[in-house]
């Protein structure tokens, strides 16, 4: 009967089986077996979305398989699919499951649905010893169901703190149970577990500032865990009293302090949310808005009282906070040492005023550290107990500057001895006595004696200085200067003693050829008061620089006078070389001769012609007898038979000594001109010579013929062509023309038109 079951309808024999095995099963009388048939019961789990198959127990090949399906809360089966194992075939409501399929017997359910949620039952037909016989497999398949993912709700995002916030974490679905989690992640920061927390709702009472942030939960089953996004809870408050600071940082008793000229930054913070709006307030007048507030270059100007108003504009709270800023300025420049001798001992000073705070001065020396005071500090010390060199240090600290300014006062006496010396002041009036003695720390004390050592005036420091009344009799009179020093024993001294000046002169006669130049020197020897030099001309007057032909050239004691282009009517005489100071003067004299050069020889006119157009001059001369001689000098004037005669003027000079003609231009026609020549030894001029007028020079005729010759043939040619031509074009206006005669025989179209004209032509060339 088996072997026959492939000849049978297969369809018919699947739905038969089909509707047998769930009739039996349903009534629950199994149809009797030789062998009672075996029963398994098996519990599978599925995920909704995914796949799970179904076994149908274990035994020898079926022939045929049936799966049923009651869901939960049902007692009636539902056939799913069959199988014989050549055709399978699965039922229509097999969909409410999922993708159902089968494979070797078992039951394939993929995209599980919750609705295979129930009981599978396996029904199995095999033969065993030749008889049929029936299993039956019980699945009961639990369909799981993923959590879905999360959301947390806020009773209320933005709270104010104190108030109460419950926060849910919401999911849609998922198979329970299902566990949750919390975490809180602040603004900035890392995120925190909330240990504890395990409900799907906790509650925040009183919320604080603390709690602001993004808040997340987790769901957890069997399935899978999810987090949801993240929801910020937002909490208001603030502002509190907000917290200034100053940089760079520095206390004071009363507040902040910060240099003068350097860059102050003053913060402003107070916690608030959302954050506050700030104003800064400079002695109760607004001077900036926002948290910081610079002061680019602080000045003295910005030392105040500052206020800083915080303001939350979602609440409409405020707060505020004031300190006093005040602006530190050193004094100006360095301090300053200085150093006072007292009998038997030296006082130092040091002072630096000014300045917010005053400066602390300290004076330290070579046996310790001194007093100290604010500003200024005096410190007296025995001069026996010090030594030149000896150095004193006086440091002035201020908290506006870094290092310590400092001045250093170093104590030695001065070297060498005073120096003294004169000078003459309102015009000779007065004697300047005059002593110095430069250096030392102090400076060395000076006072002028008179030859009874008897004081002149009182006494000063470094230089001393004593006027006398100018008289004759102080010539020969000596005067002390006394120096003093504490570091410096016994006390030097310096003499002076005044006179009169002497003079000595290199030449006292001096020679110069006219227009040569000439040195007079003149030296000074002695004088106090120092003297003044100066020369007097032949005249009696006093030779400057700026007289002119005359240099002054001082060296030292000397005074050179030099004397150019030497002129005998202006610069021979005798000159003085006078030295005057306030008790005396004296002269000597100096005769300069100026001499004239040798006359040259004398000059003659061999040639004067007139040029072309009587608009120059051609001048040849020959000098007479011997003589030197360095050029030549041309004159003219118009003569006094013409028009416009008058003086002498040159008409030439710088002639080289070699030549002997000129061409002389720029003449006027119309005048008529009378010449001279002079010849020069350097400044002296010779004898004129006589006075020529120029005349035409010789007529040749030989070339003017020729040239007019010339002329009168080139024109007669010309003209010739030119008649000849025309002649011929208008025969009719030449009635002497001869008029051919007309040869018997011949076309008169056939006469030639260009028969020969008789021309007679005279041309008159005049030279």
């Amino acid at each position: 009967m088996v072997g026959q079951r492939a000849q049978h309808d297969p369809v018919s024999l699947l739905l038969l089986i089909h509707l047998c095995l769930l009739h039996l099963r349903a009534s629950g009388q199994p149809h009797p077996t030789p062998e009672a048939p075996a029963e398994e019961v098996v519990s599978v789990q599925g995920v909704r979305g995914g796949s799970v198959e179904l076994a149908c127990g274990s035994g020898p090949a079926p022939l045929l398989v049936l799966w049923s399906f009651t869901p939960l809360g049902s007692l009636v089966p539902r056939p799913v699919a069959v199988t014989d194992g050549a055709m399978s075939k699965v039922e229509a409501i097999a969909s409410a499951l999922g993708v159902v399929s089968l494979r070797n017997g078992s039951l394939v359910l993929g995209e599980l649905r919750e609705g295979a949620r129930g009981h599978f039952l396996c029904q199995v037909l095999h033969v065993a010893g030749g008889q049929l016989h029936t299993a039956y497999s019980h699945v009961t398949l639990a369909v799981l169901v993923p959590v879905s993912k999360p959301q947390v709700r806020l009773s209320n995002p933005s709270p104010v703190e104190g108030a109460s916030v419950v926060a849910t974490c919401a999911v849609r679905e998922g198979t329970e149970p299902v566990t949750f989690a919390w975490q809180h992640q602040a603004s900035q920061g890392l995120g925190e577990a909330l240990v504890g927390v395990t409900e799907p709702l906790f509650r925040l009472d009183p919320v604080n500032r603390t709690h602001l942030g993004w808040y997340m939960c987790s769901a957890r089953n069997s399935v899978n865990r999810l987090s949801s996004d993240g929801a910020f809870l937002d909490v208001i408050y603030g502002p509190d009293k907000p917290v200034i600071t100053v940089e760079p940082l520095g206390l004071a008793e009363e507040g902040f302090w910060a240099s003068e000229r350097e860059e102050v930054t003053l913060s402003c913070l107070a916690a608030s949310n959302p954050p506050s709006h700030y104003v800064w307030l400079r002695d109760h007048t607004q001077v900036h808005t926002g948290p910081t507030y610079i002061i680019a270059r602080a000045g003295r100007v910005h030392t105040g009282l500052y206020t800083c108003l915080a303001h939350n504009s979602y609440l409409d709270s405020r707060t505020q906070t004031t300190v006093q800023l005040t602006i530190y300025y050193p004094p100006e420049a360095q301090p300053s040492c200085a150093v006072h001798p007292s009998p038997g001992a030296v006082t130092l000073l040091c002072a630096w005023p000014g300045g917010l705070p005053p400066a602390q001065l300290q004076w330290e020396g070579p046996q310790g550290p001194g007093p100290t005071a604010p500003s200024n500090v005096t410190w007296s010390h025995a001069a026996a107990q010090l030594s030149s060199g000896s150095i004193f240090t006086c440091t002035g600290r201020h908290p506006a500057l870094a290092p310590p300014a400092l001045c250093t006062v170093t104590l030695w006496e001065p070297l060498g001895r005073p120096t003294c010396w004169s000078t003459a002041t309102m015009g000779h009036q007065f004697i300047m006595l005059s002593c110095e003695w430069p250096g030392g720390e102090p400076p060395a004390t000076l006072s002028w004696l008179d030859e009874q050592q008897q004081p002149l005036g009182s006494s000063s420091s470094s230089t001393a200085v004593h006027l006398l009344q100018a008289q004759e009799d102080l010539a020969g009179r000596e005067f002390t200067c006394q120096g003093t020093h504490l570091l410096r024993t016994p006390d030097p001294h310096c003499h002076l003693q005044l006179e009169a000046p002497q003079l000595d002169v290199a030449e006292p006669r001096v020679s110069v050829l006219e227009g040569g130049e000439a040195w007079l020197e003149c030296s000074l020897r002695g004088g106090t008061p120092p003297a003044q030099l100066l020369w007097l001309g032949p005249q009696q007057q006093q030779v400057d620089h700026g007289t002119s032909g005359f240099m002054l050239h001082p060296e030292g004691a000397q005074l050179r006078l030099g004397i150019y282009d030497a002129d005998p009517a202006h610069h021979r005489g005798t000159y003085q070389c006078v030295a005057r100071n306030a008790v005396g003067n004296s002269s000597r004299s100096v005769l300069l001769e100026v001499l004239r050069y040798p006359a040259p020889p004398n000059v003659t006119i061999s040639r004067l012609t007139y040029g072309r157009h009587r608009r120059e001059v051609q001048l040849q001369w020959a000098i007479a007898g011997p003589g030197n001689l360095t050029g030549f000098l041309v004159q003219r004037k118009a003569s006094a038979l013409g028009p416009g005669a008058g003086a002498w003027e040159t008409a030439a000079s710088d002639i080289e000594p070699e030549s002997r003609g000129r061409r002389l231009g720029g003449l006027d026609p119309g005048v008529l001109y009378a010449f001279r020549i002079l010849a020069l030894n350097h400044h002296t001029a010779g004898h004129p010579s006589e006075v020529k007028i120029p005349v035409d020079p010789p007529f040749s005729a030989y070339p003017a013929v020729l040239g007019a010759a010339g002329t009168g043939m080139v024109v007669a040619t010309v003209a010739s062509l030119l008649v000849f031509q025309y002649a011929a074009r208008h025969p009719e206006t030449f009635p002497c023309l001869e008029t051919p005669t007309t040869t018997p025989g011949l076309d008169p179209a056939q006469e030639t038109t260009d028969a020969p004209v008789n021309v007679t032509i005279t041309v008159t060339a005049t030279p």
